[in-house]
């Protein structure tokens, strides 16, 4: 993907679902196809939709049904800013996120870009869910430490399930 101002992101990324995520120099929105096949996007498997809705519910956030994946491919050295969230119609509905492959560290901040972050390594396996007044904290990935996963070799994927347009 490349960003409004023409830099190339480091982390490949996707979508499933009935929307999809997008970045070219028209902005960062939701689309329902792809910019580069113009196709609609895969749809979101089910056993991903229920497990990311039971991590919703689990975490106190019941009525959560995610219409887009965000999949984020990381490679060593690849990297997510600090940003927040905020292309997404309903901001009261958690994201959440799974990840897998290698271990990756997430910078979890506050509201201003400066402000102070929490490092927590996310694991093969790991889901978080996060929203509410935490819903737009800026967040991010450092830089992905080389290594290999049993499974996924030399990659983290990351799934985020978002309700991108609910209501629309």
């Amino acid at each position: 993907m490349i960003t409004p101002g023409g830099h190339r992101m480091s982390v490949a990324m996707s979508n499933c679902g009935a929307y999809g995520w997008v970045s070219d120099a028209r902005g960062y929105r939701y689309d329902t196809c792809d910019p580069v096949s113009g196709a609609p996007w895969p749809a979101m498997p089910e056993l991903l939709r229920t497990l990311s809705m039971q991590a919703a519910q689990s975490a106190g956030y019941p009525a959560f049904t995610p219409d887009a994946c965000l999949i984020n491919r990381y490679e060593p050295g690849a990297r997510m800013s600090l940003h927040q969230d905020k292309n997404e119609r309903d901001f009261s509905a958690p994201i959440v996120s799974l990840s897998l492959g290698l271990t990756a560290t997430f910078q979890f901040g506050g509201l201003q870009r400066t402000d102070p972050v929490k490092r927590l390594p996310l694991v093969h396996g790991d889901v978080l869910v996060w929203g509410g007044a935490a819903r737009l904290v800026f967040h991010g990935v450092l830089p992905l430490k080389d290594g290999v996963h049993g499974i996924l070799g030399r990659q983290r994927i990351n799934l985020t399930f978002r309700s991108a347009m609910a209501g629309r």
